[in-house]
């Protein structure tokens, strides 16, 4: 027969139950046995400076405490964010580019189930020379003949640009760029490099035939003293420009905008690297900038779903990051945006690469 409980047992019962719940949730978000009281957040260089304007806005708007911010690259922040649920791994992953499906099914076999994807804007990747640099202009297959490993699949013997177009100075080939754990290096290769070999027919086939051997062909950069990769910190790109004016550096688009008075912007294709360029997508370089948040940690951390309304309001057209450089979202992303942290939605990785 079945055991009958009276109603206030059944009381005690259903209350011990939510408290063990509740520990459960608490111990999921927790580390060392306590929640941590702050938002801690990791990846993109790009989406940083961005992230840390927000974070200060935040605190004053709510009392909470500001956010940890690690500039770690859009890749290692994936890392990072995917080894599991704990305050021992970061509440938000900040990217310069979408999560690919790598690094979902990373997050999912880690226990990260849920996860909630906002895409706060746009950004550029641009390529930038010192104020008193040459004045270079290039096309996408300059950029590819000048810094692929093996353009066309031979050796890259160009030393100079004029190796790669008679039309070009006779300065060596120097790009400072991002590392490859950045989601900048990522577009580089996918916006630039790739997208230059491709305008070579025998390449664009050769991507339907064999794809991974199109990759290895179009996407493999050439090392020192070609192409430097210099960290996650986009101002120290910046400050190699001033001493080396013949090189080239590649950066976010907010970078070069607010170093205007030592950098100014190459041209792709004819195509200067400005706002307008960059959000009707006319300037190669353009990419859209995410923010991706564990959706177990809503509740347990406090303040997470505030932040990202935060930072919905200041990327939004007139916002306040705008004057940093961030290109606002169009109208009807904005609306999605917004429905997105209401509703906190998440991500079934069926659209991802």
């Amino acid at each position: 027969m079945a055991q009958k409980f009276a109603p206030r047992t059944l009381g005690v019962v259903g209350a011990a139950v939510c408290a063990l719940a509740l520990s459960a949730c608490q111990d999921q978000a927790s580390s060392g046995g306590s929640a941590r009281d702050f938002i801690s957040a990791a990846g993109s260089s790009t989406v940083y400076p961005f992230a840390t304007t927000v974070g200060e806005r935040f605190a004053e708007a709510t009392g909470n405490k500001t956010p940890k911010i690690d500039s770690t690259g859009t890749g290692g922040g994936f890392e990072r964010f995917c080894q599991g649920i704990g305050a021992g791994t970061p509440d938000i992953s900040n990217a310069s580019r979408r999560m690919k499906k790598s690094e979902f099914d990373k997050c999912q076999a880690n226990g990260v189930k849920d996860i909630i994807e906002i895409q706060i804007g746009y950004d550029g990747l641009a390529f930038g020379e010192a104020q008193r640099g040459p004045g270079l202009a290039l096309t996408l297959e300059d950029i590819y003949k000048g810094l692929a490993a093996n353009p066309y699949g031979k050796p890259n013997t160009a030393k100079t640009w004029k190796d790669v177009n008679p039309a070009l100075p006779a300065v060596g080939i120097s790009v400072f760029g991002p590392p490859s754990t950045s989601g900048t290096y990522d577009s580089f290769k996918e916006l630039l490099l790739m997208a230059g070999c491709d305008k070579n027919p025998e390449m664009k086939a050769l991507k339907a035939s064999d794809e991974d051997k199109h990759k290895a062909v179009c996407g493999t950069f050439r090392g020192s003293p070609y192409y430097v990769e210099q960290g996650e910190n986009d101002n120290l790109i910046i400050s190699k420009l001033n001493t080396n004016p013949t090189s080239i550096g590649a950066f976010g688009f907010s970078y070069l905008n607010s170093n205007r008075d030592k950098v100014k912007g190459i041209a792709i294709d004819g195509v200067q690297p400005t706002m307008e360029t960059i959000t009707n997508g006319t300037y190669p370089g353009s990419r859209a900038m995410y923010i991706y948040i564990k959706k177990a940690h809503v509740g347990t951390i406090p303040g997470l779903m505030e932040y990202a309304a935060e930072f919905a309001k200041g990327a939004a057209a007139g916002g306040y990051l705008n004057e940093k450089g961030l290109i606002p979202p169009h109208k009807d992303m904005e609306a999605k945006i917004a429905a997105t942290i209401q509703s906190q939605t998440v991500m079934d990785g069926s659209e991802l690469k």
